[in-house]
């Protein structure tokens, strides 16, 4: 980023601490520390913020016409706005979708300390390979990671054995582009288990288009990629907690609307279809959501604003874990605190919120 755009950037959103870096990567964990008021409560967010874009991306032209936010005015509203959102959630981890680096993790970091205190956040970014659109995956959290945040480069061919997207092109093959994988200690007061429970963090954004075959097909073996870096957490006696945006349905747990998925993605990432197929599960905690409420994505897709209409409204954002994270949570819900509408400054999707007690 050149020393213009730095300043611009510091003076719109009157930070003093913001780092402007060349490289947005952020993955190291430099110290440990766990800034929660409660030690034994956890609040996770799920949130794919929509193109969380401040640095100009010349491949996207974004901030521009290549997304959604046309100026850098409109991208700084936009951050206000998640800002506000995230502050009424107030979590300790959060997994952030569509995010450009690490500059704007430090922006909203920043946005999100209206105390004057301490900041309890640190945020942190794996950079991805989806060079097409410059998203990646953030993490913004309270408690910090144990091990830096890291890929996985695994390149898997598609159609995978027994897809169900009906795909019938040419096959090739693909990774997943934005994910990243990480580790936490969580204290319990259970006296039935240890002091530290050891817990993977995977998250991912998908391909998206739930109805196209390809991209179905494409989806199908991102997601066997994900299993097996499940199962080799699952062979180390970690607990699960998979998080992101799927780009998907689960054919289980249905959405307000009763979506059915083409693909088995979700199916792959529970452990019951796949290579790993029956040799762990994870479960989808929307369960817990009365299916009325189970929406977290608004698409226009007639084009006519109406929002109105239920039929524009789908779940394909998702938190799946191993049983004993599942057992520790006490609430799940998906936050529904602001209306969705051509010209909103919001984002298009919701965040899924789940609170644990440990």
């Amino acid at each position: 980023m050149n020393l213009l755009v730095c300043s611009l950037l510091i003076l719109s959103f009157f930070l003093t601490d913001i780092m402007c870096l060349t490289d947005t990567e952020c993955p190291n964990v430099s110290s440990f520390g766990d800034r929660r008021k409660s030690k034994n409560t956890l609040r996770l967010v799920q949130y794919n913020v929509e193109w969380l874009f401040i640095d100009y991306y010349s491949a996207m032209d974004c901030p521009g016409n290549g997304c959604t936010w046309k100026t850098l005015s409109d991208a700084e509203i936009h951050m206000n706005y998640v800002a506000d959102t995230i502050r009424a959630l107030n979590p300790d981890i959060l997994n952030l979708c569509e995010v450009e680096g690490c500059d704007e993790l430090n922006i909203l970091k920043n946005l999100l300390n209206t105390t004057n205190t301490i900041n309890p956040y640190n945020t942190y970014l794996k950079k991805g390979t989806d060079t097409g659109t410059g998203q990646n995956v953030g993490l913004i959290t309270k408690i910090d990671p144990i091990t830096n945040l890291y890929r996985s480069n695994e390149k898997i061919e598609y159609p995978i054995a027994g897809s169900t997207c009906g795909y019938t092109g040419t096959s090739s093959t693909t990774s997943v582009s934005k994910h990243y994988i990480t580790e936490f200690q969580l204290a319990t007061s259970d006296k039935n288990e240890n002091k530290n429970i050891n817990v993977a963090l995977i998250s991912a954004h998908l391909i998206a288009i739930p109805t196209d075959s390809h991209r179905c097909a494409q989806r199908e073996a991102q997601t066997q990629i994900l299993q097996n870096i499940i199962y080799s957490y699952i062979q180390k006696g970690y607990e699960i907690i998979v998080i992101g945006d799927m780009n998907d349905y689960d054919n289980e747990v249905l959405d307000l609307n009763g979506d059915i998925p083409l693909s088995s993605v979700l199916r792959i990432i529970k452990g019951l279809k796949g290579s790993k197929q029956g040799l762990y599960t994870l479960t989808n905690v929307a369960y817990r959501v009365p299916q009325n409420e189970r929406f977290s994505d608004w698409y226009d897709s007639d084009n006519n604003c109406n929002t109105t209409s239920t039929r524009d409204y789908s779940m394909i954002d998702h938190i799946l874990v191993t049983n004993n994270i599942d057992k520790k949570i006490a609430n799940a819900f998906i936050y529904h605190g602001y209306k969705e509408y051509c010209g909103k400054w919001n984002s298009d999707h919701y965040p899924v919120v789940v609170d644990f007690v440990f």
